[in-house]
């Protein structure tokens, strides 16, 4: 009764542990899914347009540091994109950069092909707000084809229109039109309006630059197309596009229908008067004064620069300043032309580098003498300064696609040569291996045949020893007969004649004589008995089996003499040798001649006890010296050892093997007694 109500305590306690380890491994489950929950309610909190994006962005955050406590690689990566994005919409431009690098960085770790090309997209935007074309155009190629890569067509489609435009800032029109082809050729089919509005858009300017005006509003046309496609319609959108239309005319010297397309655009009462209405203002006015037509004329530019004024733009002002000065120089009021030439060239300054050239030419028609040389001078400089830093920005981007192939090609290269060192390493790996495999085996047959072979000798010089010992023992037992019959049949015959010959002289009846007699009877009767029982004894055969223990006896006074050692020997008489292989009682003699050899290199002992004891059917062996003794955990075992343990395994024993410094050293072996 009393193991029944132990097996069910166990029993219930183990299914209490099981039910703590499945509670504990839902409660980890259910946490982890909760965790899971909170980081994609941040990641959707974080792109929530009814939120400002300084809210979005701390969302963001909380879902980056959430992630990395998680450590789900994929849900930090959004938390990434997130935190650049609304960087970028709070305008912390360096913020926004680091973003992107963390962001690119990680994708590349985790190997996130999408989210590699939308950091490179991210750092490319960050370049081309400061003006860096050169880098911008190398993180957009990047992303390029990283799109490409993954077949992402819409993405592409884009990246190739952020591609164009770099390309035709620099005046590459040529890679500019061929960059913008292609993406209309991706999406097209789409309903990507705004996209492929804006890669029509590209186009018209391109061509507008290159003097094919005709071309160029084909271009600008299809773009309004595409925008009179979105619902609800994107008002700005289209008048950029009329805005861009009126400009081509106005450069074809069709005044008149630009005047139409900027009248169009000013009609428009949800146009507010912002930038873009103080360009097409200054646009409108510039086609009135070509035409002639300047009543209205400079209020109008005046009226441009007021709204520039009021919202701190600086850029168009530059051609507003330069059409005034124009003006006043059509008018002949030289004082006025030349204040708004200055005007142009002073904002112009800060980079705008076009704008800086058109400013210092005009001021060479404006000024007059050595001043219009030298600012004509410096025009030429800068325009052949320009032209050299756009040559060079172009060969820079065909470099960029150059080196980035030639990189491609090296790492293919190196793929290859690392595919090709990695298949030899395996093969010569292999090939040591085979090459180990066959010498080990070779080895270990080589071992196993001497093994056989020093098992055959052992045998045999077992068999010899036992045949030496079987003769030695016939010879003894041989001399023990001879002198048996020569007691008996010698000695005894010739003590039996002089008793007879005493007890004739029992004749005489003196007491002396008869009392000598008697004691010399007895003294012979004594000496024959003794006789008798000596020859007896001489005649009887040792115990059985004592033969072995002969040899072993042998053996300890030969190695111990040879060693300068004294011994104790101790048998025990309920051991059958006979009934014992001779397989273990050849490693029992090679153990004790092991044993004797060790203690003679090693324990400088004086005195050696070999005793044998029959335990429970086993066969102990137990050898104690009184040497130094050695310390067993740091001592490494020797070969002599070594040898020992390995001939009481093969028997199937049992090795114990005790020692302290100082204290001598006990070597145990319990064997089958088989």
């Amino acid at each position: 009764m009393r193991e029944l109500n132990h097996y069910q305590l166990v029993s219930k306690f183990s299914f209490l542990l099981f039910l703590l380890a499945f509670n504990f491994y839902s409660f980890s489950q259910e946490k982890k899914l909760s965790e899971l929950d909170s980081i994609a309610y941040l990641i959707e909190k974080a792109n929530d347009r009814s939120l400002s994006n300084i809210e979005k962005l701390s969302f963001a955050e909380s879902a980056k540091r959430l992630s990395e406590k998680i450590k789900n690689d994929t849900l930090k990566n959004q938390a990434l994109r997130y935190i650049a994005v609304n960087q970028f919409r709070l305008k912390n431009y360096n913020l926004f950069k680091k973003a992107g690098k963390d962001l690119l960085e990680h994708s590349i770790e985790i190997k996130d092909s999408f989210t590699i090309a939308k950091a490179n997209v991210y750092l490319g935007q960050f370049y081309s707000l400061a003006k860096a074309s050169d880098s911008a155009y190398f993180y957009f190629y990047n992303a390029e084809k990283t799109y490409r890569s993954i077949n992402e067509k819409l993405e592409l489609g884009k990246t190739l229109l952020k591609i164009a435009i770099i390309q035709k800032n620099e005046k590459d029109f040529i890679g500019s039109e061929v960059s913008t082809i292609e993406a209309i050729s991706l999406l097209e089919s789409s309903d990507e309006y705004e996209i492929i509005s804006s890669l029509y858009n590209n186009l018209g300017i391109i061509y507008n630059e290159l003097g094919d005006f005709n071309e160029s509003i084909q271009y600008h046309e299809k773009a309004l197309e595409y925008l009179n496609r979105i619902n609800p319609p994107k008002l700005a959108l289209e008048n950029n596009s009329r805005n861009n239309i009126a400009v081509v005319y106005k450069n074809a010297e069709q005044y008149n229908q630009a005047l139409e397309n900027f009248n169009q655009i000013l009609q428009n009462v949800d146009l507010v008067k912002n930038d873009f209405y103080a360009l097409v203002l200054d646009n409108y006015a510039h086609t009135k004064f070509l035409l002639g037509q300047t009543e209205e004329i400079p209020e109008l530019y005046l009226k441009a620069l007021r709204i520039c004024d009021s919202i701190g733009d600086t850029y168009k002002p530059i051609a507003i300043n330069e059409h005034l000065s124009k003006y006043y120089q059509s008018i002949n009021r030289s004082d006025s032309a030349k204040y708004y030439a200055y005007q142009a060239k002073n904002l112009a300054s800060e980079a705008h580098n076009d704008d800086y050239l058109k400013a210092l030419l005009h001021l060479s028609e404006v000024e007059e003498d050595s001043l219009a040389v030298k600012y004509y001078q410096e025009y030429i400089a800068l325009n052949d300064s320009l032209i050299n830093n756009e040559r060079a920005i172009r060969n820079k981007f065909a470099r960029i696609r150059y080196e980035t192939k030639e990189i491609e090609k090296r790492n293919e290269q190196i793929t290859r040569d690392r595919l090709f060192l990695l298949i030899l390493s395996i093969a010569l790996i292999l090939t040591i291996f085979l090459t180990y495999s066959t010498i080990s085996q070779r080895s270990k047959n080589k071992e196993l045949k001497l093994n056989q072979l020093q098992q055959e000798a052992n045998e045999e010089i077992y068999n010899l020893m036992l045949t030496q010992q079987d003769k030695i023992e016939e010879g003894r037992s041989q001399e023990k007969k001879r002198i048996s019959e020569e007691l008996h049949d010698g000695v005894l015959g010739r003590l039996f004649g002089t008793r007879l010959s005493l007890d004739s002289l029992n004749e005489k009846l003196d007491e002396d004589t008869v009392k000598s007699r008697s004691e010399y009877l007895k003294e012979l009767k004594a000496i024959e008995e003794e006789i008798r029982k000596i020859s007896h004894d001489l005649n009887t055969e040792f115990v059985s089996g004592s033969g072995f223990f002969d040899i072993i006896k042998t053996l300890v006074e030969n190695q111990t003499q040879a060693y300068d050692l004294k011994y104790e020997l101790h048998k025990n008489e309920d051991i059958d040798w006979e009934s014992i292989s001779n397989k273990t009682k050849i490693n029992i003699y090679r153990i004790i001649q092991e044993s004797l050899l060790n203690i003679y290199k090693h324990a400088n002992a004086k005195l050696v006890k070999i005793n044998f004891e029959l335990k429970n059917n086993f066969v102990l062996l137990e050898i104690t010296d009184d040497g130094d003794g050695f310390d067993i955990n740091k001592v490494k075992k020797g070969i002599g050892l070594k040898n020992i343990a390995s001939r009481v395994e093969g028997l199937g024993g049992d090795l114990d093997i005790n020692s302290m410094r100082g204290k001598g050293t006990t070597i145990l072996v319990l064997l089958p007694n088989k």
